[in-house]
């Protein structure tokens, strides 16, 4: 039975009973969120992967490449073509550390502060037409307890990688697709 299909001849699941299904749940938020984040920041290279670099270094002391792939928990070595990418498009530059000539830190541009303004604004957007029709107690609610759990779920498996996280959540191992 498929329980996103309605018409297979499954009801919508029922929200808080024993038995709930968890992970159907949080799929629909996860894909809801990703969908519209995407198109809120389109056309920054790669994604939303380039807007949390953009984030991270536009809100912290210039990172070291490998801190930055660390902390986001992005393979060291894709990490470098993503960073060219967003260097390639003005938006951050590696800079030589004062401290330690061999190390390269990446460091936000003018031009990409102002792009990291422009899109935090629509990245909220988003995320406010996820939670549209949710009462803000609710939403408040929610966000906190989610914020609690990541951190709790992080400090017990810091080397639970996000990224993966979201792969299982959204392809579907049989078809290597997105699902809907």
């Amino acid at each position: 039975m498929d329980a996103c299909n309605p018409e297979a001849g499954m009801s919508s699941p029922t929200v808080g009973i024993p038995g709930s299904d968890l992970g159907w749940y949080l799929g629909v938020i996860l894909r809801s969120w990703h969908e519209r984040v995407e198109q809120a920041v389109e056309g920054v290279p790669h994604g939303t992967r380039g807007y949390q670099i953009l984030s991270v270094v536009g809100h912290n002391n210039p990172p070291t490449q490998s801190g930055l792939a660390k902390h986001l928990r992005i393979d060291k070595t894709v990490m470098p073509y993503v960073i060219d990418a967003l260097e390639n498009a003005g938006l951050v530059e590696r800079k030589t550390d004062p401290a330690d000539r061999r190390v390269r830190r990446i460091a936000i541009t003018a031009d990409g502060a102002a792009r990291l303004t422009e899109l935090e604004a629509k990245v909220r957007a988003a995320e406010d037409a996820v939670f549209e029709g949710v009462p803000a107690p609710l939403r408040r609610v929610f966000v906190d307890n989610a914020a609690q759990l990541a951190v709790s779920i992080h400090n017990n498996q810091p080397a639970l990688d996000p990224c993966v996280a979201v792969l299982d959540a959204l392809v579907d191992p049989a078809l290597g697709s997105v699902q809907p």
